[in-house]
């Protein structure tokens, strides 16, 4: 998936395929918007940034890192959710195999919510960082860690509703108790990169 061009991407996205599908997009999201924190953090280097240059430096690799982990995740989503409908093609013309099935059918689920709740995650420290590099931020790219918040949010939110829908059919209640704290902290990403958002849109105002 990393290697497509953008416009060969969304043409499978669009299409009639199981995969790609929102637990990519939710990631990809996240890998967009850890580059553009990247981005800022690049912007807000030299003499006149020295006194920040430790946590400018902190913000760099750890998008770096992010945005490399959030494009691993999209294509482990794709691959996940392949296979969950390969479970769910398996065939059930007697007891035995309806069983097999089910628990096929279990296991692909839970592998396919590790993704999108991996992808909260990441979301979760992209605001963190955002809210680090908001202060001491080079202001003329101040908007792009707006950006970055906002396409965060759009990758959590997405993400929670690809756990959700995993979640009914998992049978593991130690998995299904840890998915749904995952997707409890979600509100919280959202309303953190609505502040961010709400004082970049102030200080533009100005």
């Amino acid at each position: 998936m990393r290697d497509d061009k953008i416009g060969d991407f969304l043409t499978r996205l669009a299409d009639r395929v199981p995969a790609p599908g929102g637990g990519a997009v939710a990631a990809l999201h996240a890998a967009q918007a850890a580059a553009l924190l990247g981005m800022v953090a690049r912007y807000t280097t030299g003499d006149k940034y020295a006194g920040h240059r430790q946590a400018v430096e902190r913000v760099i690799a750890e998008t770096d890192d992010l945005r490399t982990t959030a494009l691993r995740l999209a294509e482990e989503d794709a691959a996940a959710f392949t296979a969950v409908t390969d479970a769910y093609k398996l065939p059930r013309d007697t007891g035995e195999a309806k069983d097999a099935r089910s628990a096929a059918i279990a296991r692909a689920l839970l592998e396919a919510a590790g993704p999108p709740a991996e992808v909260i995650g990441v979301a979760h420290t992209i605001v963190d960082l955002a809210e680090d590099l908001l202060p001491i931020g080079n202001r003329n790219v101040v908007t792009d860690i707006a950006a970055a918040t906002e396409a965060a949010r759009a990758a959590a939110t997405t993400a929670r509703v690809n756990v959700e829908i995993n979640l009914g059919g998992i049978k593991d209640e130690a998995a299904r108790t840890r998915l749904a704290a995952t997707v409890a902290g979600v509100d919280d990403i959202a309303l953190r990169a609505e502040r961010v958002t709400a004082a970049v849109r102030e200080e533009i105002a100005k």
